[in-house]
């Protein structure tokens, strides 16, 4: 009977960390503390191409400030014009993916920006509250030579001109 609990129990908390799909992995920062390090696994909605990885602290619990992230994002797939037409390309670019860090209203925020004149897309991560006299922040970017949306700069001078 034992061994059928044990079984049960097993299969169930495995099927419940099989719905933290993000979770890519998870780092302790020691025996005597309640702090982590995860990382995370995020797909930009609107350019299935590019995959950002996030890594921060989590505090449970714990009323630590856990501001600091880093962020890394690669193209994992194709990039192509019709990803690009359908992001908004403004200076401010747009959030792509929020997520609570504490019960103090703080939130951990990634946003998309477009550097049309570099073609490279720009994530950044931010802590929506300020800690020590900053918001905390880190960027990533993915250079769109090599995918389907680059365009040569040269082309693209001459199409200007005419």
């Amino acid at each position: 009977m034992k061994t059928l609990l044990k079984c049960a129990f097993a299969a169930t908390v495995g099927f419940l960390l099989a719905g933290c799909g993000d979770d890519v992995g998870k780092v302790s920062l020691g025996l005597f503390t309640t702090k982590d390090v995860i990382i995370d696994a995020k797909h930009d909605p609107k350019i299935p191409g590019v995959t950002c990885h996030i890594s921060r602290i989590e505090a449970n619990l714990d009323f630590a400030d856990p501001s600091d992230m880093g962020i890394s994002c690669r193209q994992t797939g194709p990039i192509n014009a019709a990803d690009l037409a359908n992001i908004d390309i403004g200076k401010h670019g747009e959030v792509i993916f929020t997520e609570s860090l504490s019960i103090l209203f703080k939130s951990l925020k990634v946003r998309r920006i477009y550097d049309a004149q570099n073609q490279t897309l720009l994530y950044l991560s931010y802590s929506t509250k300020e800690t020590n006299g900053s918001h905390k922040h880190a960027l990533s970017t993915v250079p769109l030579y090599g995918s389907a949306a680059w365009v040569d700069p040269a082309l693209s001078a001459v199409a200007k001109a005419n």
